[in-house]
């Protein structure tokens, strides 16, 4: 039997229209996606600037589609909904400025809010809101205190014509953590104010899904240390994906990247990358996701210190989630990328970020994540470059505990080792961490 048009199946789903699958695995506006927020190990999963940031509203536009029917809220008034979510966590870091030497510890108190809010301007048209605001006290080193935005804040518009689903989308972040970036090390002051506003399109002609996205990327770092980061990006995806069946999809994609820095520290750039990707979803419960391709940079030596040769090189990415019962879910992303530089033009790394959630007692789950990496900074280096190869291995683990219906604690345990064959540029470092949380609903 032919498949219904894509307005029907909306009209089917009334709202949202997107795909709710991957909402299983954040279930946000909960205590455990705080706790995970603060025990993930944040990095990029992919070599193409355009794409990765492509994904990431994807996945931040997904994640806003909860039914609002059943969507917790604090304020509702008609259809507008609004839930307000408080935290308080305290930290102890033992090496605040990840040093080989000289390692100095510090506790952290953490107040965040967390709002989110949806409108549904039309039935098909849907207008949200996730923002994480808050601030990082240190007690003993008060110069390293600032505010954050958490990673997964945006403003975004769905609108629906016809067969067409269009994004428009704002997603920003800025969180202060020096071991959030493998290739940084011996700084505490690692942090960027990371801004992307752009579109994409998805027209879907049932068993063809034809993507296109822009964005307008900027990187601001509040630090003079790494200020020859500073760069606006122009970021273009395409893809064109072929379901061969209900649960098998496969695809091409290409991209673009146009960075220009506003210091002549880095090379202004240009980044092409064209490649196959599928999604295989045999269940309701397992979905694997493989992607491999090519890609190229292109420097334009417009630095008056550093000249990089262009490089011609190829990712690839391994993605899968596996709901083996309601209590355990396991996800893997592996695999590697070349990507813009902290203090180098290039880095290409291998990655292998496994994540394991379990819920085996009642009203307490526990989380354990790992992340290890292996990069070589300085890639296509010629002159100026900071050259090292890296090994990066992070772990935590969390326990969550729902108090009340509305109050839930987590105690987490976070372990980062980096080791290089540059001086000075290995640690170690241990974060013991507490956080209450409570849902105004």
């Amino acid at each position: 039997m032919r498949r219904s048009s894509f307005t029907a199946r909306l009209r089917q789903r009334k709202f949202p229209p997107a795909p709710l699958r991957r909402w299983r695995w954040q279930r946000l506006s909960t205590g455990l996606p705080l706790a995970v927020s603060m025990l993930a190990l944040p990095r990029p999963a992919l070599a193409q600037e355009a794409l990765r940031h492509s994904l990431a509203g994807e996945a931040a536009a997904e994640a806003s589609h909860l039914h609002l029917r059943s969507m917790p809220y604090t304020i509702r008034s008609g259809d507008f909904r609004l839930l307000a979510t408080p935290s308080l966590g305290l930290d102890w870091n033992d090496n605040v400025n990840t040093a080989q030497n000289g390692q100095q510890d510090d506790f952290i108190l953490r107040p965040l809010l967390r709002l989110n809010a949806s409108y549904p301007v039309t039935q098909y048209n849907l207008l949200s809101l996730s923002i994480g605001a808050g601030y990082d006290k240190y007690f003993n080193h008060d110069e390293l205190s600032t505010w954050r935005l958490d990673s997964g804040s945006v403003v975004s518009f769905d609108i629906y014509v016809k067969d067409v689903w269009i994004n428009l989308h704002d997603q920003f972040q800025y969180v202060q953590d020096s071991r959030q970036e493998a290739a940084v090390a011996g700084t505490a002051k690692y942090g960027n104010i990371d801004n992307t506003a752009g579109l994409s399109a998805t027209w879907d002609l049932e068993d063809v899904t034809l993507t296109l996205s822009y964005d307008h990327a900027n990187v601001i770092s509040p630090s003079s240390q790494f200020q020859q980061q500073d760069h606006a990006s122009e970021l273009l995806v395409g893809r064109v994906g072929l379901r061969l069946n209900p649960r098998l999809t496969t695809g091409v994609e290409a991209t673009g990247s146009f960075t220009a820095y506003d210091q002549p520290t880095l090379n202004d750039n240009t980044g092409y990358s064209v490649g196959l990707y599928g999604t295989w979803q045999p269940g309701d419960y397992f979905q694997l996701s493989p992607r491999v391709g090519f890609s190229a940079y292109q420097f334009e030596q417009t630095s008056q210190t550093i000249q990089t040769s262009d490089l011609n090189s190829w990712y690839a990415d391994l993605t899968l989630r596996h709901e083996i019962t309601e209590a355990v879910t396991y996800s893997l992303s592996a695999g590697r990328e070349v990507r813009l530089g902290v203090q180098s033009d290039a880095i290409e790394d291998w990655y292998c970020r496994p994540t394991i959630s379990w819920n085996v007692i009642r009203d307490v789950s526990l989380s354990t994540s790992f992340s290890y990496e292996h990069g070589k900074q300085g890639a296509g280096n010629r002159m100026g470059n900071l050259t090292e190869n890296y090994d990066w291995f992070g772990g935590s683990v969390g326990v969550n505990y729902s108090v009340i219906q509305k109050l839930s604690l987590t105690f987490n345990y976070r372990f980062t080792l980096r080791s290089s064959d540059a001086a000075d540029r290995d640690y170690e470092q241990n974060v013991l961490g507490m956080q209450a949380t409570y849902r105004l609903q």
